[in-house]
Formats: C-alpha cells, structure tokens, sequence
C-alpha cells in the first residue's frame, strides 16, 4: 500500500537520516545493488564445466540442468502472487533463503563435501537457486516501476542493466575473494545476493507517486554512473585478458567497480537532503494550515462498501472477453487471454530462448573452439557488459524514440531479435575472434528483449497487477530454452561428440567427459536458433502493427493525472489566505 501521510509526517518531523533511510531515492539505491546481485544466472557459463567434469555429465545433460536454471529464473508466477498479498520485505526475505539454499547444495555437491546427488537433485537445487531471481526482481523492480511510473522505461533500463552487469562485476570480485577456483564461485553467488536482499530488506516499498522536478535528470546521472561501471568492467576484462594479473591486481580491481557501484548514494543523498530542507521549511511555516482533499470535477465519491458491493458484482471470469483499452490497467486473466500477449509469448519463446541457449553454452562453446578457460571467462564477461548496454539502450534510447517520434516500442524488439540472429550465425560458422563479435551481440540483444518486454507489458496492460503479469511475461522462455537448449543443441552437440569418439575408435563407456572439440559442433545447431530469431523477429512485427495507434498517443496521461490528484490532496492552505489560492504543497 502506498505510503500514508501520517508516514510523510512522522518523516518530516524526524532527523535526516530517518529521511535518507526512508526516501524514495536511497530506496532507489537499494534496489540498484540488489539487482547487481540477481544476475548469477548468467554465470553458469563460467562453472558449468566443474559441474560437468566433477559429476561426469554429458552435454545433454548439462543443458537439462541449465534448462532447469532457466526454468527456475523465468518462472516468477509464484513470487508475483506473493507480492500481490504480502508485503514486500516478506518477498525479499523468501529470495534471499532460496538463494543461498540452492547454491550453497550446488557448491557442497561440485566440492565433493556430499555424496553425489541423482540429476533431478542438481535440476531441483539451480531451480530454487535460480528462482530467488524472481523474488529479488518483484521486490525491488517492480516496486520501482510503482514509484516512478511516468520515467519507467528509463527505470527498467537501469534496474535491468545492473542485472546484466552483475556477471562482470561478481567475475571481478571472485577473482578478488577466492583466485582462479571457479567452484568458490558458486559459494559466492549463494551468499552475496542473499546478504544484500537481507540488508535492504525494510527500505523496499511502494510509496505515493508524486511531483519531481529534477526527476529525468536525476536518471541520467544514474546512467552516466552506470555507464562508468559499465566501461571499466570491460576495460578490466580487456586488461585481465591481456596480462596477466596478480591477487593483489584483481582486490584492486574489485575496489575499483565496488567505488562505481556505490557512487549512486551519493546522488540519493543529495537529493533526500534537498526534499528534507523543503520539508522542514514548510514545516516551520509560521501559519497554521488547514489540508485540502482536491478532487476532479465531475467525479463521484462513493463509499467503500458502495464500492465493495459493486466489486463483488463482477466475477474475475464475466469480463475475460470485455478487455479494457490498452494502458488501462487489465485484470491477470484478461492480459494473458489477450492476443498482445500470446504475440509476447510467442516472441519470447524465440527471442528469450535463443539467448539462453547461447549463454548457457558458451563454456562449450569456447571449448571446442580452443579457447582456454581464461578466454570462456572473457566471453561470460562480454556478454554480461553488452546485456547491459542492450537494457540501457531499450531503456533510454526507446523512451526518447517513443516520446519523440512515437515509435512503437515492439519495433525495438524485432531488431534486437535479427540482431540476435546475426550473433547465433556467427558461432554456426566461425571465424577468428567471431565468437568475441557474437558475445557481444547475443548479449546486447538478450538485454534490450529483457527491458523492452517488461515495459511493454506495463504499457500495455497496466500497473495494477504488474508484479504477476510481468513475471508471467518470461514464462515462454525457459519452454524455448528446453526445447532449443535440450533437445536442439544438447543433442545435435552430443551427435558429432560421438563422430568423433567412433572416428577414434573409443565408446561412451571409455570416457567420463563427452567432449566435442571443432567447427561442426554447433553449427547446425546455431543455424536452427538463427532462424528462429528471424521468425521471432517478425512475429514482433505482427505486434508493432497491432499497437501502433496506442503508441502515437499519450500513454502517460493517466499518471500525470494521479500525480496532480496526489498533490492536490496533500495541498498546503494557510488559513488566512484561503481565498487566495494555495501556499505550496507537500508531496511524499
């Protein structure tokens, strides 16, 4: 529930620091580190080889556990439910537990300190790991989409964006804690995210939408921070390939990208300090106030059991047919009924699916190509860096086209899924340094479909049961992973590593580790994930044709609205200047 004024006050009366805990923009801060933590399942490129090595998987099964992880990060219907009934701290706390349980089995099975586990285990542990994702995405993300609904498009680009960095900057700081033991990693991405969901638990809330002047450029100093990070994880990654670096390099290293990460309370303090000195000065007003409730003219107050009454009239399934306008806030049945929406999943299940895929075998990947396993480190890196920029770029760049020159956003989305498919043809058919070209590519892609289908769905069917609807939003993605990942890639990967066995004379029983090494062993494969993102890409296309007219309109309108209807309910009148007009007011 929103934030009541009783709160704004106690708030006002307190001390800065009450206010800095409190406000809206430290919360903002939060949420930034909590999802810079929440993107540790874009490393499992980097330890998958110790699972596979140490439990003597095939690559077929090695992509069920991944498709697994998939499952568990996309699948976050349970989490938006949650959130719809409890409050958000609760969500958090579930995240946080979840988290650390799934990784920390996952490291006591790679480090041998339990007896090895049947692969459903190891499938059940990365999904409860990979799931708490969800939890730390509908904390946090969505309650910042709440809070500041008119610049959501710029917020979900940051917010995503750190998800997309987290790869790079939990690469550097494991390098820092534990070297070179790729299994510590595992044991790092159990304990961090979950300490950062606990740490912030209570700052996590949804408050009243209210008026900031300075709001937009306040996101672009953000961005300009994160931009930062962003260009020194890949300056860092570029050095670390190059030379070679000490322990004490990586600890400074790590220094180095935990100062940009931080650097945003610095912004968040500035701009709590200039709300609170506008509140303590109202609140020293000489005159005594009387507060006005503002409404609009022509609407009808009614009562809450008048409401109520009316509420209980209409069943969740009379009105599945009579969906309201686009942008109006849709009920969870209605939205996925919709055609806007099978059209989403659609394009999800390729789009998303692809992505996946690509990321989940890029340790075999640069494998079979020859690559050490600095360089496979290089390419998870890569990947993290440009998912960033991908986000960022749909996040800011989009909402620019959008208010400029009324752009549908799913455009967006349809290039960035050809440009997914150029990256898959890339690794199909190799060349020297391609697979550093396509890192790139698949990352920048997988991160702009992320933010554009989390701000579409939004736009499109409302924020009312947003914290469901945009975790149902990825649910056709782990499908497109399992059957791209599993029985696509894993299989035809598995196919030419037996060629090669039975060319050398040897059986599956002879080797613990089936292992392809050269040019075939994915390219009919990334040929299929090619073309699926091309029909991926025009279905998107079918999507733009549909909401164009919505997208040439004013889709902000309703909360410009909400955030005058705020302000005027919490005006300031003196009293003896009632007539003549207001004194200023007081937004949360």
């Amino acid at each position: 529930m929103p934030e009541t004024a009783t709160m704004a006050g106690r708030s006002c009366s307190g001390s800065f620091l009450v206010q800095l805990i409190w406000g809206r923009w430290f919360m903002m801060f939060s949420a930034f580190l909590i999802m810079a933590g929440a993107g540790a399942t874009y490393l499992f490129g980097v330890y998958s080889k110790q699972i596979k090595a140490t439990l003597g998987y095939d690559q077929s099964t090695l992509n069920l556990i991944g498709t697994f992880k998939d499952l568990g990060a996309n699948v976050g219907v349970l989490s938006g439910l949650i959130a719809e009934v409890t409050p958000i701290w609760f969500v958090l706390l579930i995240g946080s537990l979840m988290n650390f349980g799934g990784y920390f089995m996952i490291w006591l099975t790679v480090t041998e300190k339990i007896p090895k586990p049947t692969v459903w285990q190891m499938c059940l542990y990365i999904c409860i790991g990979a799931n708490s994702q969800n939890f730390a995405n509908t904390g946090s993300l969505v309650t910042c989409v709440k809070n500041f609904p008119e610049g959501r498009g710029m917020m979900l680009g940051l917010l995503k964006g750190y998800v997309g960095l987290s790869g790079a900057v939990f690469t550097q700081l494991y390098h820092a804690i534990y070297g070179d033991d790729a299994k510590s990693l595992i044991l790092l991405i159990a304990w961090l995210p979950a300490g950062l969901s606990i740490i912030f638990i209570f700052t996590m809330r949804i408050m009243q939408v209210s008026k900031h002047s300075r709001e937009i450029k306040v996101f672009y100093h953000y961005l300009c921070i994160s931009v930062a990070l962003a260009l020194t994880a890949m300056a860092l990654t570029v050095a670390q390939r190059t030379v070679s670096f000490s322990h004490a390099a990586y600890i400074g290293s790590a220094t180095l990208v935990c100062f940009w990460l931080f650097l945003p309370l610095i912004i968040a303090i500035r701009e709590e300090y200039a709300d609170w000195k506008l509140r303590k000065q109202s609140q020293n007003h000489p005159s005594s106030i009387v507060i006005h409730k503002i409404t609009q003219p022509g609407k009808k107050q009614g009562t809450a059991k008048e409401d109520l009454s009316e509420n209980e009239r209409v069943s969740c399934w009379a009105n599945i047919c009579d969906k309201p306008d686009r942008g109006e806030d849709y009920t969870i049945l209605q939205a996925l009924l919709s055609t806007d929406m099978l059209i989403l999943f659609l394009a999800t299940f390729c789009g998303l699916g692809c992505s996946l895929t690509a990321v989940d075998n890029l340790g075999q990947i640069g494998e079979s190509l020859g690559y050490p396993t600095k360089t496979i480190s290089t390419f998870v890196s890569l990947v993290s860096i440009w998912n960033y920029f991908g986000r960022v770029f749909a996040g800011f760049v989009s909402e620019i086209i959008l208010l400029n020159y009324k752009i549908p956003r799913p455009l967006i989305m349809s290039l960035a899924l050809f440009l997914s498919a150029i990256g898959d043809l890339l690794i199909a058919f190799p060349l020297p340094g391609s697979v550093y070209v396509s890192s790139l590519l698949i990352g920048f892609a997988f991160g702009a479909q992320l933010t554009l289908l989390f701000t579409i769905i939004s736009e499109l069917f409302g924020l009312k049961y947003y914290s469901t609807l945009f975790n149902c939003g990825q649910l056709a993605s782990p499908l497109g992973s399992y059957i791209l990942n599993v029985q696509i890639v894993g299989r035809l990967y598995d196919r030419e590593a037996m060629k090669q066995l039975a060319h050398k004379g040897m059986s599956r029983s002879m080797v613990k580790d089936l292992t392809c090494i050269g040019n075939r062993c994915f390219r009919s494969s990334f040929a299929i994930l090619a073309g699926t993102n091309i029909f991926g890409a025009f279905v998107t296309l079918i999507l733009v044709a549909r909401t164009r007219e919505f997208y040439r309109g004013d889709i902000y309108k309703r909360f410009r609205q909400q955030k005058a209807e705020n302000q005027g309910e919490m005006a300031v009148i003196p009293k003896e200047s009632k007539e003549g007009g207001t004194s200023g007011d007081q937004g949360s």
